[in-house]
C-alpha cells in the first residue's frame, strides 16, 4: 500500500491535497475517503495513490485519513478521466466537478458541535464580575448572545454532559454562525466536528397479514376492515387457505399511510398486532417512476425513415467504437421511438444506455414510456428527487440493477457499466448548461463521454443548436434526418399575426389578437384543446410610477419586481426577493402606480373573461413548484381534463398530446430585444418548438404567431419549418462577428458585494490581459454586466473570443494564476467556457 494519497475535495481551490495513508487503512483509488481539512471533516475521492511524501521545507504537513468510506470504487478509470477533463476544460477545481458527478450527499451527515474552552471559563468569571464577557467592540446585543453562549456551554460541561450541537445552541442562543466562528478565534469554545456517514436507504412502516383469524375468535367491523384490506394485498391465495394452515402461505402487506385511509381507529391495528393476526416491519420504500400514461408508439413499428435512422445509431453501437450523431427531425416525425428502439437493442446484448432530456417536467413522460418498455431495469436521476432517492437510484446504477438511465444534465455522470449509448434529446436546449461551477454543457460532456467510452452518443431536436449543426455540415457528426411526421401527418399551418396592424384597426394595445379569439373559440366548439405560450411569468413585468417616473426594482438585484396578483406581492425571479404590491411611489407618494407589461397570469385572467365556460389551467414556475407539479398537470392535459393550457416555455418542449390542435403564441418576438448575440436562434427554437405541440393526432393542427417583427428572418422561418434557411442566413451573420460556432467564447466575471472590490480586480484582471496581448485571442472588457447587480453583488465581465480553444483555454488558466497572486478569491472570479448567456 502507497504511503500517501490524493484526495479531491468539495472546495472552490484548483488543487487536490496529498494525505497520508495510516497503518490499518486501505483506500481505494476512485473510492471516498473521510479526511480532515482545516477545521472540520470532508468525504472527498481518492484521485491518486503515491509515495510523494510532501518536500521536508513544507510549511504543510500531511494529516491522516480518518476514515475508508468504499471498499469499491464510486469513480472507475473512465469517469475520473472524464472528471480531470471537466476540469481542465471549464476551468473548474476538480473538487468540485466529483461533487457534481456523485450524487451521494445523502450518505454523508454534517454535525458539528460546540464546548467551552478554558479562555471562555475564565471569560465568563469576568463578566460576572463586570457585566460583560469581556472587552469587545462588538454590539452591546452581541455581547449578551455571547454572554448566553457561554453560559449554557459552561452549564452542560458542568453537569458532564456532551458538547451541544451547533444548531441546539443557536436555537437555544439566537448565534450567528460568524459569531460563533468569532468566539473560536478568540479560544472561548472548541468547535468539533464529528460528521461521518449515515444510512440513506429509505424506508417506511408496513403491516402484514401473518394469519387469518381462527373462527372462534372475535372481529369487529374495522377488524375486519384491515384484515380484508391486507388480504386484498396478498391476492386471492390467501383467501383460499383458510382451512390450508393459512400461516405458511404467501401474506400481505400494505403501508400504514394506506391503511390510514381506512378510517379505522388506530387502536384497531394494535389490537391486531397484540393477537398475532398482523405484524408491523420495516420495508424499503417503493420509488414511483410516473403517474403518466405512456405514450404510444404503434408498439415501436417503425417507418422507413426511422428504420434507416436507427440502423445508423445501431451500426456505430455494433463496432464499439466512437461515433457521434446528430439526429435532426421535424417536430412528430418519431425521434422518441427510434431513442426506444436503439436502446432497446443496446439492452438486449446486455449493455448500458443513457437517455438525456432538458427539463424535469419532460422526464415523468419520457420515464413511463421507458417503464412501460424496459420495467425495473430503468433508473431516473434529476434535481427533483430527495437526496435519498438520488443516492438509492445511483446504487442501483452502480450495482448493474438498472441498465437504462434517464434524467436531466447530471445524468450523464451515470456509473453504468459497459456504456453502449448516450442519447441527448432536444440538444439545443440551453437547460443542459450548468449555471454554477463547474460550468459544464452536458451536450458537450456527453461526446467526450461516449468517445472515452468508445461509445455512440445520439444528439436529437427539430432546432438542432448552431454549433452542432456545423460539426455535422462539417463531417464531425453524422447527419441523420427525418423530414416528415409520422403516419403522413401534416406539419400545422402557421399563421403570422402582425400586432401594428391590430394596434392601427382597434385603437388599442392588445395582448390576445382577434385572430387568435377567433380560434380558440373554434377549437373550443369542436371540443380540441388549445395551448397559448407567453414566455414571461407572473402578471406584470414592470410596475412604474407616472408622477415621477421611478420604476420599483428589487433590492439584491438591478431588476424590476414583478407583479404576481394572485399571492399579492412583487417578486425578483432572479434572487427571489420579495415585496408587498404598492398603493403609491416608494419614492414620492403618488398614488399614480401603473402595472406595465403582461405575464403567464394576466394572460390567464384574460382567457377567462373571453372564454368563461372553458376549462383553463396555466403551467409555469409559479403553478408547478411542488413535487410532482408538473406531472400531475400534464396528466389532467392528457386525460383532457383542460382545454386551453397556458404557460412559459415549460409547455413548449417535447410534450405529445394529440387533443392539442391549435397552439397561440403571445409576444412570439420579446427575445429578439434582449442584448444576446443568440437571440434570434433562440426565438427560432422557441417558436418552431411550441408550434410542434399541435396537430400530432388525426386533426391538422393551426399555429397563430402574434408579432410585432413579423418580417425577421427568425419569426420567418419558424413559420415555414425552414431550419436549413435559418442556419444558413444565422451562420453567415455569425461568421462576420467572430461567434460560435465560428470561435470559441468564454466569458469571465468578477463580482463582489462591494463595489470597490468589483473594479479593483477587474481592473487588475483587465491590465494583465492588456499586457499580454496573447495573438489569436480578443478580449473585451471589463464592462458593466448586462444585469450589473445581482444577488447583492456588483458584476463586472470580460468576453473572450478565439478561433483556437487550446490559446483561449491556456489564457484563462494564466489568468487565474494571476488572480490568485494578486489573493482575489477564487469564488470571486467566474469563468463560463463555452458560456450560453452573457450575464
Amino acid at each position: 500500500m502507497p504511503a500517501y494519497c490524493d484526495v479531491a475535495l468539495p472546495v472552490p481551490l484548483d488543487l487536490v491535497f496529498t494525505y497520508r495513508i495510516p497503518p490499518g487503512i486501505e483506500p481505494v483509488l476512485g473510492a471516498r475517503v473521510l479526511v480532515p481539512f482545516r477545521q472540520q471533516r470532508m468525504a472527498g475521492v481518492v484521485v491518486e495513490l503515491h509515495d510523494r511524501a510532501p518536500a521536508p521545507d513544507s510549511k504543510v504537513k500531511a494529516k491522516d485519513i480518518i476514515e475508508v468510506l468504499d471498499s469499491v470504487p464510486v469513480f472507475d478509470e473512465q469517469r475520473l478521466k472524464l472528471a480531470r477533463w471537466i476540469a481542465s476544460y471549464y476551468i473548474a477545481p476538480i473538487g468540485e466537478v466529483v461533487r457534481s458527478m456523485l450524487p451521494l450527499q445523502a450518505e454523508f451527515a454534517r454535525h458539528v458541535s460546540y464546548r467551552i474552552a478554558m479562555d471562555g471559563e475564565l471569560a465568563l468569571h469576568n463578566a460576572s464580575a463586570t457585566g460583560s464577557p469581556g472587552r469587545s467592540r462588538r454590539t452591546a446585543e452581541e455581547q449578551m448572545i455571547e454572554f448566553r453562549v457561554l453560559d449554557l456551554l459552561a452549564q452542560r460541561s458542568a453537569a458532564s454532559e456532551d458538547a451541544i450541537g451547533e444548531a441546539s445552541l443557536r436555537r437555544a442562543t439566537k448565534a450567528s454562525r460568524e459569531l460563533l466562528a468569532g468566539m473560536v478565534r478568540k479560544h472561548w469554545i472548541e468547535r468539533l466536528d464529528e460528521s461521518g456517514t449515515r444510512d440513506a436507504t429509505r424506508t417506511r412502516k408496513v403491516a402484514r397479514l401473518l394469519r387469518l383469524p381462527e373462527a372462534h375468535e372475535k372481529i369487529n367491523e374495522n377488524q375486519q376492515r384491515l384484515i380484508d384490506a391486507l388480504a386484498e394485498a396478498a391476492g386471492a391465495g390467501i383467501l383460499e387457505a383458510q382451512g390450508e394452515e393459512p400461516q405458511a402461505k404467501t401474506s400481505g402487506a400494505a403501508p400504514l399511510e394506506v391503511l390510514r385511509e381506512l378510517d379505522v381507529p388506530a387502536s384497531t391495528l394494535q389490537t391486531l398486532v397484540k393477537r398475532g393476526i398482523v405484524g408491523i416491519e420495516e420495508g424499503p420504500m417503493d420509488f414511483r417512476m410516473s403517474s403518466l400514461r405512456p405514450r404510444e408508439h404503434a408498439g415501436l413499428k417503425l417507418t422507413d425513415a426511422q428504420t434507416d435512422a436507427l440502423q445508423v445509431i445501431n451500426s456505430g453501437v455494433a463496432e464499439r467504437e466512437f461515433a457521434a450523431c446528430l439526429l435532426h427531425g421535424v417536430t412528430g416525425s418519431g425521434k422518441t421511438a427510434v431513442y426506444l428502439s436503439a436502446m432497446q437493442a443496446v439492452l438486449a446484448v446486455g449493455r448500458s444506455a443513457i437517455l438525456l432530456v432538458p427539463e424535469i417536467g419532460l422526464t415523468p413522460a419520457v420515464a413511463a414510456d421507458l417503464h412501460s418498455i424496459f420495467g425495473g431495469e430503468v433508473a431516473i436521476l434529476h434535481s427533483g428527487l430527495s437526496d435519498n432517492e438520488r443516492a438509492e437510484q445511483w446504487h442501483r446504477i452502480h450495482i448493474g440493477s438498472a441498465r437504462i438511465v434517464v434524467g436531466t444534465r447530471s445524468a450523464v455522470f451515470s456509473p453504468v457499466a459497459d456504456l453502449a449509448l448516450i442519447i441527448v434529446d432536444e440538444e439545443h436546449d440551453g437547460s443542459y448548461k450548468q449555471e454554477e461551477t463547474p460550468r459544464y454543457h452536458a451536450r458537450d460532456v456527453a461526446v467526450m463521454r461516449a468517445k472515452m467510452a468508445n461509445a455512440t452518443v445520439v444528439l436529437g431536436s427539430a432546432t438542432p443548436s448552431l454549433e452542432s449543426y456545423a460539426n455535422a455540415q462539417s463531417g464531425k457528426y453524422k447527419l441523420i434526418e427525418l423530414r416528415e411526421r409520422i403516419a403522413d401527418r401534416l406539419m400545422p399551418e402557421v399563421k403570422i399575426v402582425d400586432m401594428r396592424q391590430e394596434f392601427q384597426e382597434t385603437g388599442s394595445e392588445q395582448v390576445l389578437s382577434r385572430a387568435l379569439l377567433e380560434a380558440i373559440g373554434e377549437r373550443l366548439t369542436r371540443r380540441e384543446q388549445v395551448m397559448v405560450l407567453l414566455n414571461r411569468r407572473g402578471y406584470a413585468p414592470v410596475v412604474l410610477c407616472r408622477a415621477c417616473g421611478h420604476k420599483l426594482e428589487c433590492a439584491n438585484c438591478a431588476i424590476s419586481l414583478t407583479m404576481h396578483k394572485k399571492l399579492h406581492k412583487m417578486e425578483c425571479h432572479y434572487c427571489g426577493f420579495v415585496a408587498p404590491v404598492p398603493k403609491q411611489c416608494v419614492k414620492c407618494g403618488s398614488e399614480y402606480v401603473q402595472f406595465l407589461g403582461t405575464g403567464s397570469e394576466k394572460l390567464e385572467e384574460l382567457l377567462r373573461a373571453h372564454f368563461p365556460e372553458a376549462r383553463i389551467a396555466r403551467m409555469d414556475r409559479d403553478t408547478v413548484r411542488g413535487r410532482g407539479a408538473v406531472e400531475a398537470m400534464l396528466h389532467r392535459l392528457d386525460l383532457e381534463e383542460i382545454d386551453i393550457l397556458v404557460g412559459t416555455q415549460m409547455i413548449a418542449k417535447g410534450h405529445d398530446f394529440h387533443g392539442v390542435t391549435l397552439v397561440g403564441v403571445v409576444g412570439a418576438d420579446y427575445a429578439l430585444g434582449l442584448p444576446d448575440f443568440r437571440a434570434a436562434e433562440r426565438t427560432f427554437q422557441l417558436l418552431t418548438q411550441v408550434a410542434g405541440r399541435a396537430g400530432r393526432g388525426d386533426v391538422r393542427g393551426e399555429v397563430l404567431f402574434q408579432s410585432y417583427f413579423p418580417d425577421h428572418y427568425a419569426v420567418q422561418f419558424a413559420a415555414k419549418h425552414d431550419f436549413a434557411s435559418f442556419y444558413e442566413k444565422e451562420s453567415r451573420y455569425r461568421s462576420w462577428m467572430h461567434y460560435p460556432p465560428h470561435a470559441s467564447l468564454a466569458n469571465v466575471l468578477v463580482r463582489s458585494d462591494r463595489l470597490d472590490d468589483a473594479l479593483k480586480w477587474s481592473g487588475m484582471i483587465g491590465r494583465w490581459f492588456e499586457a499580454q496581448r496573447k495573438e489569436g485571442v480578443r478580449v473585451m472588457g471589463p464592462a458593466p454586466a448586462p444585469i450589473v447587480r445581482l444577488k447583492n453583488d456588483y458584476r463586472y465581465h470580460f468576453v473572450l473570443k478565439s478561433a483556437s480553444r487550446e490559446k483561449l483555454n491556456q489564457l484563462l488558466r494564466g489568468m487565474i494564476a494571476h488572480a490568485n497572486e494578486q489573493k482575489i478569491p477564487r469564488t470571486n472570479v467566474v469563468v463560463d467556457v463555452d458560456a450560453l448567456w452573457l450575464m
